[in-house]
């Protein structure tokens, strides 16, 4: 099947017009590349103008990997080579990344299996089949291709950072879950003594001190009004309602199976969210030293509801390249807030943006639900979305499709965001929302 996929290919490349030689011979690429990455084993199908298609196997190593880029390289002489590949990022991307002359073309998961689906309906997968599909699209489809473009590196370094620091977070989410629900099966009255939130550092401390009501009954109500007073509770009819819980509580269970090994996990899951904690401070430095240092920063930091978070992770989602996003609409697609109309016969839909990078939308929503809070025009128009059926997650979508094209054009023109100007544009192209705008202007102060 293979072969006479190969064949098929080979067949389509010399009798058709190349996408390649439509291009300037001077980005003409000396040879195109399906790479079907893996984690042990690469397959690789390589095709010279004129030539066969080569096909090969590719030990996953950083050594096997140079070695074949060096070959590229002295066989091609440091001509353009163009890679067709799934991902956009990870290791055999990074190791590219070196090589000035290697063009690297992704290509969604969702557009290669469709092309394999055609050529096998039986589903039958095969790595150097999955090559050969690549490469096909590469030779055929070039123009619908985006090519990978590097963005400076202290925008990178932002990029990598923020994405490292959402990662923790998630994380201590995770450890944030599982804590609350170990103390549920032993200690469930421990949530309602530290407050709503298991990572924070009163809940930490307490947990700490008395990782168990027999601990926590065992202390006079001096210490335990002591502990709370030490971590900022003021008030003491507050302390005086938690210290009367206390002495009232009784046990869930008294097994001491469960009580010994619960209360250990409880300990073990505190250390680790401790950690993680520190951790999610230090990226926090590091961002803002980096974020600071960013030609762009003044643009992202004068962002309403923006603020340390959100502000680098903005940054990050546009970059520093201009020519990335030649229209506002561009950017709304790849962030995921634009939707997608489909159309059948005579009906007709509207729904979300699938397959969006979850990371750049996610900022953008958030970002968007934080502008409410300082923003006139923002909350006029959330308002009227939610007045008009939306719900809360399809209005922030909404006001983030809107924030998106404001964003573009201040990050095109490396122009500074103003209200008073963005709401003077609403009144002078009579926005339904402008009567609104103004008004909550006036009780914002701005």
């Amino acid at each position: 099947n293979c072969d006479r996929f190969v064949h098929l290919i080979h067949t389509v490349a010399m009798n058709s017009p190349s996408q390649a030689s439509s291009l300037h011979p001077l980005d003409a690429p000396a040879a195109c590349i399906g790479f079907d990455w893996g984690d042990s084993v690469h397959a690789i199908a390589l095709h010279v103008p004129g030539q066969p298609i080569e096909t090969l196997q590719l030990d996953h190593s950083p050594e096997r990997l140079i070695a074949w880029l060096d070959s590229l390289q002295e066989r091609f002489r440091g001509a353009f080579v163009d890679i067709a590949i799934e991902c956009t990022r990870g290791a055999v991307v990074y190791c590219c990344q070196a090589y000035h002359w290697v063009r690297i073309f992704p290509v969604h998961p969702t557009t290669s299996s469709k092309q394999r689906t055609a050529f096998r309906p039986s589903g039958a997968k095969d790595d150097t089949h999955d090559a050969l599909v690549l490469l096909d699209i590469l030779l055929n489809h070039r123009d619908r291709l985006r090519q990978l473009h590097w963005d400076e590196p202290d925008t990178r370094l932002i990029a990598e950072l923020v994405a490292a620091r959402r990662k923790a977070v998630d994380r201590r989410t995770l450890l944030s879950n599982q804590l609350t629900s170990t103390l549920k099966d032993y200690f469930p009255q421990a949530l309602g003594l530290f407050g709503d939130n298991p990572t924070a550092p009163i809940a930490i401390g307490f947990l700490r001190k008395w990782p168990t009501l027999i601990d926590l009954q065992a202390s006079s109500d001096a210490v335990i009004s002591r502990f709370y007073r030490q971590h900022n509770v003021r008030s003491e009819t507050l302390i005086k309602e938690r210290i009367q819980a206390v002495r009232q509580s009784k046990s869930l269970t008294l097994d001491e199976p469960i009580v010994s090994t619960r209360s250990r996990v409880a300990h073990l899951l505190v250390d680790e969210i401790e950690v993680v904690q520190s951790h999610i401070a230090e990226f926090d430095s590091v961002i803002a030293a980096a974020f600071a240092r960013h030609g762009d920063h003044a643009i992202f930091h004068n962002l309403p509801g923006a603020g340390a978070v959100m502000a680098p992770r903005l940054l990050a989602a546009f970059g520093s390249d201009r020519s990335r996003f030649p229209k506002p609409e561009d950017a709304q697609r790849l962030f995921g807030v634009a939707p997608v109309t489909e159309s059948s016969g005579q009906r007709s839909w509207v729904h979300w943006r699938y397959g969006a990078p979850r990371f750049l939308r996610q900022s953008l929503v958030e970002w968007a639900g934080q502008s409410i809070l300082y923003s006139a025009w923002a909350k006029a128009h959330y308002e009227q979305q939610r007045k008009g059926g939306s719900s809360r997650s399809a209005a922030l979508r909404s006001l983030a499709y809107k924030w998106v094209r404001i964003l573009w054009k201040c990050w095109t023109t490396r122009t500074l965001y103003s209200e008073k100007h963005y709401l003077a544009q609403l009144v002078k192209r009579s926005s339904p929302i402008a009567p609104r705008a103004l008004e909550l202007a006036q009780e914002m102060g701005l």
